[in-house]
Order: C-alpha cells, then structure tokens, then sequence
C-alpha cells in the first residue's frame, strides 16, 4: 500500500511530494519524495499526521447542550453520574461508536479512553452470560467499528474523595480495592490481547481523591513498566485543598512521595499547580495532557501551559467530556488560554502546536509518533483553501482550520470512510436512549 503527499506538515515544516509505503500493519515501512503520485497511490494534498486525543470519556458526549445551567464542575458532575448509571453494555457500544467516528470526521486519528464504568450499577460484576468485561470489550467492538486507533485507559477508582467510601452513584467504578483493579486488568489484558492491532491497553488512577496513598503506590509498583499511566491532578482547588489537609502534599507532591510520577505517566488537567509542582513534574518527565474546551466549558481555570513547556514538561491534547470534538479547537484553546493569562500573542508557536496536537499526544498514549518511519500512517488531510482557512500560511492552519476542514482520515494507511448524515443520526439516538428519551424530546 502507497500513500502519497503533496504536501505534507510535519513537525511545524512543509515538505513536498512525500510517498509512504505502508506495511501490513499500517506502519510506515519505507518513505521518499516523489514528484508526482505513483499510480495506485492515494493521493493527498494538504496532510499532516493525525491528531491524538490523549484524554476522552465517550458517555460524557450525551451531555453536550445539556448542562449550561449547571452552576460548577461538581453540579456538572452529578449530572454526568445520571448517564452513567444508564450504561449497559449494548447501549455503551452504540454511543461510543458513534463519538469515535465523529471523532474520526474530526481528525483524532487516536484515542485514549479514560474508562471507569466496569460494573453493573450496584457494583456488582455482570453476570457469567454476559462475558467477562463486557463495558471495556464494548470500546474495544465500537473503536473497531468507528476505525480509530484506541488506547484503552482502564481505570482504578476506589473512594469518593479522600478517606470517603464511594457514593452510591459511584459504586460501579470501584473494584474494591488495588488488588482488586489490578487482577481485573490483568484479565482484561488477556482478553484484549486477540483484538485488533488498534486496540491496545493502558491504565488511569482516577486521582488522588478517588485512589488512597496506598493503592497509587501499589500500582505504580505493579503495574508492568511498559504501559501508559494517566491520571486527573489539580482540576479543581477543592482538591488541591483537601489533598493538602489529608497529607500535608499538593496532589503533585503527593504522586512524587508515593513513587508514581515518571516518565511513562500523563496528568490531565494539571490547572491549578505550585511552582514545586511544576518542578515535580519536569524532573520525572511527565506528560501533561490540557482539554481547553471541557476547562472552558465547566469553568475549571487556565492551566500553566507555557510554564510546564517551558520546564521541560510535554504538553498534550484531549476531548475530555466531548462537548466540543475538534483537535484543530483544541490547539486554538490551548494558545488562546496562553494569551487570556499572559496579555500577549504568540505563546506558542505553530510548529509546537503540531507537535502537541500530534507527536506529544501518541506518545502519551504509549504509541510511536505517526507518520513517520516504523511508526503508524495516521494522517488527517486538510482543506487549505475553505472559507476559513482561504489566505492562511499551510504551517500556521492550527490558528485558522476547524475539524469542517478535515476531508479525510487516514489510519493505518486507510482512508476511514464517513457519512456524516448516518453519523449524526446515530448520535441523536444513542444519546436520546442513553438520557431515557425518545428521539426529538428535549427539542
């Protein structure tokens, strides 16, 4: 297989006539410049590699246009348990499929799914006739069937705040306790280990609310080197505050103390930091993953992000709750949030912005950078020429391009065919289902 570029922006640069020669796997097994396109090539013409969602919670997308009158993240928060506590495992892979293809339209070309709903709502485990992980292998069927490459972020949860045992609302997230999570991830390994090549594994401590000292020490232990590890810090002050009264740490410092920070580890959020944290966070070589529209749209803060860049700190991107799917809007969050704080324009430039949208983001999820020689052939190509990109230098689309400027996604080489219509079709009924609606109610 041969995929041809006319021109390609990698890493912030503009190259010409690019050919990629595609091995069975989907990765680039060989790479040159060609002039024009060999026949039985596919042809792009603007491209760059895919952009990856490092940070996603797929239900979360039934709330869109919802929640406006939602006063905080924690009233917010109690309306996402609402739609949780409806999930079965039927229902999961419907609306899951539908958000990963909508985020395909959109040019994430990866996925990590930062999952947390395992059980049944009593907490009990589903029954023998259902399988074993039913909700997990539910992403796994609805990423095959949308086409995007997933990392699933299986995730341990185990108190409702610090020293609280779980709400009954949470109750399905739970596994009692590490040992517990952990013998369950085991499992789910083996059962993820036959599936498709774009389903892979990884883990998530919820956070420092949701995991005691002991259990993010015991996993970080535990759990094999290899495997990306996420988890939210500092989203909200009232965490920063009740970490503090409990162990006398920031969350951060907290994370160093028990061993967990390291270099195969990414923070989401990572709002509202000391200075210490950030120093934390640049010596152990962590990631940290921003979602500029969901911080804007539950009204979390303005996260340090030229700070963190500036330490050393990888940044990444991600979708969070999906209330906006759009990479491109990401980056423009993440610079116009830079701006916002500092009063001055350019925080970072174009060719960081790619970077973080792409490279930064693959990495995070444990996956080599796309595009590029032995790694996957994930690219999104993108109109130059559209009424908002018309003029625009093709290095700095990041600042103008919107996901209505993806013509088409490629993933392991292969076009990801879209219908935009059936897609939203499919959207407005899994989510209808999903809040125990018919179709059209809420209009």
């Amino acid at each position: 297989m041969k995929v041809w570029v006319d021109r390609l922006i990698r890493g912030g640069a503009l190259e010409r006539g690019v050919l990629f020669e595609v091995d069975a796997a989907g990765n680039v097994a060989h790479e040159s410049v060609v002039a024009a396109s060999p026949a039985g090539a596919l042809a792009l013409n603007v491209a760059a590699p895919g952009f990856a969602n490092a940070h996603s919670h797929a239900f979360h997308r039934a709330l869109r246009g919802r929640t406006h009158e939602s006063g905080s993240f924690w009233t917010w928060r109690n309306l996402m348990y609402r739609a949780a506590a409806r999930l079965t495992p039927d229902l999961y892979r419907d609306v899951a499929t539908s958000v990963f293809a909508e985020m395909v339209a959109a040019g994430w070309t990866s996925v990590g799914e930062f999952h947390y709903v395992h059980h049944q709502p009593d907490g009990t485990p589903y029954a023998e006739h259902d399988g074993e992980h039913p909700m997990e292998l539910a992403l796994a069927d609805a990423a095959e069937a949308a086409g995007i490459r997933l990392v699933l972020l299986d995730t341990c949860y185990l108190t409702g705040g610090i020293g609280q045992p779980l709400a009954a609302e949470q109750t399905r997230f739970g596994d009692g306790d590490v040992h517990g999570w952990l013998e369950r991830w085991h499992s789910l390994r083996e059962a993820l280990a036959e599936r498709s090549p774009l389903v892979t594994l990884g883990a998530a401590l919820h956070s420092v609310r949701a995991v005691p000292r002991e259990g993010l020490e015991v996993a970080a232990r535990e759990l094999p080197a290899s495997v990306p590890l996420h988890l939210h810090l500092s989203e909200q002050p009232a965490e920063n505050a009740a970490c503090v009264e409990a162990y006398g740490l920031t969350p951060t410092e907290l994370l160093a103390d028990a061993g967990v920070l390291s270099s195969r580890v990414s923070v989401v959020h990572a709002t509202h930091l000391t200075d210490h944290d950030i120093e934390l966070l640049a010596q152990s070589g962590t990631t940290a993953v921003f979602c500029p529209t969901t911080e804007a749209d539950l009204g979390d803060g303005i996260g340090p992000g030229r700070e963190l860049h500036d330490a050393g700190v990888a940044l990444a991107i991600g979708s969070d709750q999906n209330a906006v799917v759009d990479p491109l809007l990401e980056l423009r969050g993440l610079e116009a949030g830079e701006r916002l704080r500092s009063l001055r324009r350019g925080r970072f430039t174009p060719e960081e912005l790619w970077r973080i949208g792409a490279d930064n983001g693959y990495a995070s999820l444990g996956l080599a950078a796309p595009a590029r020689l032995g790694g996957p052939l994930d690219l999104v190509e993108l109109d130059p020429a559209s009424i908002r990109t018309a003029g625009s230098a093709l290095t700095q689309l990041p600042l103008t391009a919107t996901a209505g400027d993806v013509r088409r996604t490629v993933i392991g080489g292969r076009v990801v065919a879209r219908d935009d219509d059936a897609l939203a079709a499919a959207l407005d009924r899994g989510i209808h289902t999903l809040l125990g609606e018919t179709t059209g109610e809420a209009r």
